[in-house]
Formats: C-alpha cells, structure tokens, sequence
C-alpha cells in the first residue's frame, strides 16, 4: 500500500496494528534498508518507510535541499497516518528529519511520538563538526562521499548511475550542512539513541547529548561497526525497537477541533 502523494509506503497494511513506526532514511538512501524491518517486527507494529524526492520510486522528482520544506511536507502526508500511536525511527539525516517533525507535531498538531529513534547522528544542538562538502567541486565531493563508505562500490564505479545519483547525495548533503537547530523545550516522548563503535563522527559522547531533547527518560545503545551500522546490525536493533514499542503504553492523539 502506497499513501496518496507517494511520501509514505507500507509494505505489509496492517489494521489491527497498535503503533506505527515511521522510518527515515540516511542521506543518500532510500527506503530499502528498511525493507525488511515490517516481517521482522511484531505483529502489533505498522511499518511506514518515508519516501523522499529523487529516488526509488521518486527517481524523476527534484530532491529537497532544506530540512524545512521536508518537514513541512512530511507533517502534511502523515497527518491522516496519526490517528493512531506512532513513533519514529531515523538514521543519520534521518534522525534530524524525524527530530524536527515530532516537534513541528507538536506545535501545530499537539501530538508527539510516542518514542523516537535517533541513530547515527550527533545531538542537534551540538556544534557542526564535520567538514562541509556538498558544494565542493564533483570529483572532490565524490572522494568525500567514498571516504565516507556508505555507498556500495558498484554505485560508485559506475558512472551512469553516479550522474544520476550525484544531484540527490549533493541535495541531502545541503539539507543536512545548512541545518540550523533552534531551541525550543524538550520533547515529552523518550528518546533511544544507537550509535556505531567505530563512528567517531557520532560517538558515545555525542550521542549521549540526545538526553537533554526528552523530559522522559533516555537510553543509548552502541553497537559494532561504523557510520553505517544501521546495514549489519538488524538483528540487534529490530530486537530492541520491537520491544520497546511492544511495550509502551497506548497515549491518547491530541488533535485540534
């Protein structure tokens, strides 16, 4: 089943579900790497995979280079999915994506997640460490996306499809350098936060920073490998997210009249 305006795919419908988990993807990225989660998640959870512009399915659409306007879009086409609990669940660009849209919810809706998952991705409050690529020269923003080693190197050796990805790495990587984050108070819903071993862009310390984004309580999870950690440690995430949702109390949706 594919939502009305292409934004959102739930691969297996699931009615009788309690929650629904909204997965955002990594810059670069897609939904596949979620692909699997809803067979393997249990019964009472609807998996829903965002789709962003300019790729998968969404290949002949412009990608959005502002988290603002993702934000905006995204708060539109999962409003009529809201109507029962949700939480998020967000890997690297997609753990900001997900952090801005459960506060815009909550301004404009007066609802929040009931949990959200953060994963790969420093606090965001925290100063921008990272050098800023996305409007270096082609074959320099290139060698940065390889050092980065989150591209499969078939993508990468192949020069139809890197012209073809290369619009959509630059605007993800624009979306998230020019991110600004503004104070606002912490969320109400708690916040679990996994982080790779070897990611020292997200480290323990950084990640840790979430804590102070929840009133509620808080927990880290760090596991084997590097920024892209979320790709070969399925089998250890799904577990923790499975139960944590499995058990999380049902909170009533506050809508405006």
């Amino acid at each position: 089943m594919v939502s009305r305006d292409q934004w959102l795919l739930f691969p297996r419908s699931n009615p009788q579900a309690r929650i629904r988990l909204f997965c955002f993807p990594y810059a670069g990225g897609g939904s596949a790497v979620y692909r699997r989660w809803p067979a393997e998640l249990p019964g009472n959870i609807e998996v829903g995979l965002i789709q962003l512009p300019g790729r998968e399915t969404r290949l002949r659409e412009k990608p959005l280079t502002e988290i603002t306007y993702i934000i905006e879009h995204l708060a539109q086409s999962l409003r009529p999915y809201l109507d029962k609990p949700f939480a998020f669940f967000g890997h690297s660009m997609g753990a900001i994506i997900s952090f801005e849209l459960a506060r815009h919810l909550r301004w404009v809706h007066q609802v929040e997640p009931e949990r959200l998952f953060v994963s790969g991705r420093r606090a965001p409050q925290l100063p921008i460490s990272d050098p800023i690529i996305y409007d270096l020269p082609d074959q320099e923003f290139l060698a940065e996306i390889i050092r980065l080693n989150g591209t499969p190197i078939t993508v990468l050796e192949n020069q139809e499809l890197m012209r073809l990805m290369l619009p959509l790495l630059r605007a993800d990587f624009t979306a998230c350098q020019t991110y600004r984050y503004v104070h606002e108070p912490p969320l109400q819903c708690p916040i679990t936060a996994f982080g790779g071993l070897e990611d020292a862009a997200a480290n323990r310390e950084r990640l840790d920073a979430w804590r102070a984004q929840t009133m509620n309580s808080f927990s880290l999870f760090m596991l084997p490998g590097d920024h892209f950690f979320i790709k070969t440690t399925k089998d250890e995430i799904l577990p923790i997210v499975g139960k944590t949702l499995s058990l999380e109390g049902a909170m009533p949706m506050r809508f405006p009249n």
